[in-house]
């Protein structure tokens, strides 16, 4: 006889227990350190190919004249890279679990002033030197590093690698795009922010996006 183990609320337990993976990269104190807000954020369970979504508007953009020209060079994996330095226009986030890499997938919708909105697709990793990688396509990814930051959650790129035919070298400094920083924070009123900064060693700030969200779907 197969015993029925879900609770009697029904709801499965998977879901109950949490996702612990993000807190696994922190220490305790780390951890405690982020606003409760983050922490639920961060360690909420998308499973079996649920969504998040998150809703909201770019309130601070900036490409310079190399960071354009990488992002447009960028296009050839994805276009990973925003593509325009537009503010007042939407943007949507949307973080889906994968189960067959037990990762997940984050598709960002970038609005326009002029023509379609730009959509970028990465895929998380709890894997590698640091624990976590994302890729941004064709085999081209990087490393991770996580920390906390004046209450808020901050990614770091430590380095960038290609990957094929199940082999993963990874990128010499000649051919880096930058230090990428991405840091999430808590604003208040169920809202936060998400700020991506790159920046490079000979031409100083190449990109830089900020943006607020709010969840709209779970």
């Amino acid at each position: 006889m197969k015993l029925d183990r879900r609770p009697s609320d029904g709801k499965d337990p998977e879901l109950l227990l949490g996702d612990t993976r993000f807190r696994a990269l922190l220490t305790a104190d780390e951890w405690h350190a982020l606003s409760s807000d983050v922490r639920h954020r961060f360690s909420k369970r998308v499973a079996n190919e649920r969504s998040v979504v998150y809703a909201g508007e770019v309130v601070e953009a900036y490409l310079s004249v190399p960071g354009w020209l990488l992002a447009q060079a960028a296009r050839v994996i994805g276009a990973p890279l925003p593509l325009h330095a537009d503010t007042g226009v939407p943007a949507v986030v949307t973080v889906t679990e994968d189960s067959r890499s037990r990762g997940q997938i984050w598709t960002r919708l970038y609005g326009r002033r002029r023509g379609f909105p730009q959509i970028i697709h990465t895929a998380k990793r709890f894997q590698g030197p640091t624990g976590l990688q994302e890729y941004l396509g064709y085999g081209v990814g990087m490393s991770l590093a996580v920390r906390v930051e004046e209450s808020a959650i901050v990614f770091r790129s430590v380095d960038y690698f290609l990957e094929l035919f199940g082999a993963k070298w990874k990128l010499p400094a000649l051919l880096s795009p930058g230090a990428l920083t991405i840091r999430h924070a808590e604003t208040g009123a169920g809202r936060f922010s998400f700020t991506l900064d790159l920046e490079h060693p000979r031409f100083g700030l190449l990109i830089h996006q900020h943006a607020i969200f709010r969840e709209v779907v779970s």
